[in-house]
C-alpha cells in the first residue's frame, strides 16, 4: 500500500469539528485530522492482514514521517502485533521513533508496539536501558512504558523477574526527578505491579516513596491494602 492511499483512507473517516478539539487537548503543534481511534484501529487491522511485514514497516515509516497525529498513531498500530516474523526491521523502526516523542498519546501508542517486540526478544532490554540516561524526559519515560508487560506476572519467570528488578532500579532514580511525566510513569508502573506483587511495591515505597510527589505516591499505592 502506498502512503497516499493510506492517507486517503484515513481522511475518509474525518469527523468535522473534531480536529480542533484534539489540537486543544494535546497541545502539541502538528496537524490533526479529527479521526476517532476506532476508525484507525479498523483500518490498521485490515492493513496488517493485507500487506507483508516488509511493506508494513515501509508504510509505517512513511506514515510517521508525515507528523500527522492520526498517521503516527496508525504507524504504531501497524506494528502492534504479538507475532511479527522477522521483526528486526519493526524493532529498529519503533526505536528510531523514540527521539521524536513529544506527546504522551503518540509515545504510548508507539511503545505499545514496542512492548510486543521487547517481550518477543527480552535481550532488547539492553537498548531500552540506554534510554534511561537520555536528556529528554519523553525518552526516559518511554523506558517505563515499554516495560509495562513485566508488571503483569504473579509468578514471573527468571528473565521476567530480572527485568522487573532492573526497571525498579531505574524507578529508584526516576523518583528524584521532579518532571511530572517521569513521576507519573513510575507511579503507573508501580500501580500495575501492585496488582501482582504488592509486597514488592510496599518495599519499594518504603525505601523510595519519600522522594515521590504526593500525586505519584497516591497513584502508586492505589491498589495496596493495609
Amino acid at each position: 500500500m502506498k502512503l497516499d492511499a493510506a492517507l486517503d483512507a484515513l481522511k475518509a473517516n474525518i469527523e468535522p469539528g473534531r480536529a480542533e478539539g484534539m489540537a486543544g487537548y494535546h497541545k502539541v503543534p502538528r496537524e490533526y485530522l479529527g479521526i476517532p481511534n476506532p476508525a484507525i484501529n479498523e483500518l490498521t487491522q485490515s492493513w496488517r492482514q493485507s500487506v507483508d511485514v516488509a511493506e508494513r514497516v515501509t508504510l509505517a515509516e512513511a506514515l510517521w514521517a508525515t507528523n500527522i497525529f492520526e498517521a503516527r498513531l496508525a504507524a504504531a498500530k501497524l506494528l502492534t502485533q504479538a507475532r511479527i516474523t522477522p521483526d528486526d526491521g519493526a524493532w529498529a523502526l519503533i526505536t528510531s521513533w523514540v527521539p521524536d516523542f513529544d506527546s504522551w498519546a503518540i509515545a504510548d501508542h508507539a511503545m505499545m508496539a514496542g512492548q510486543k517486540r521487547l517481550v518477543a526478544v527480552p535481550d532488547r532490554i539492553e537498548e531500552v536501558e540506554s534510554w534511561t540516561k537520555a536528556e529528554p524526559h519523553w525518552t526516559r519515560r518511554a523506558a517505563m512504558v515499554i516495560t509495562l508487560p513485566y508488571t503483569k506476572q504473579n509468578h514471573p519467570k527468571p528473565v521476567e523477574a530480572a527485568i522487573r528488578e532492573r526497571v525498579l532500579g531505574w524507578a529508584s532514580v526516576y523518583v528524584k526527578d521532579p518532571e511530572w511525566f517521569i513521576q507519573k510513569s513510575v507511579a503507573w508502573w508501580l500501580r500495575d505491579l501492585s496488582k501482582h506483587d504488592p509486597d514488592r511495591v510496599r518495599a519499594f515505597m518504603a525505601e523510595n516513596g519519600k522522594h515521590m510527589k504526593p500525586f505519584a505516591r497516591k497513584e502508586a499505592e492505589k491498589f495496596l491494602k493495609d
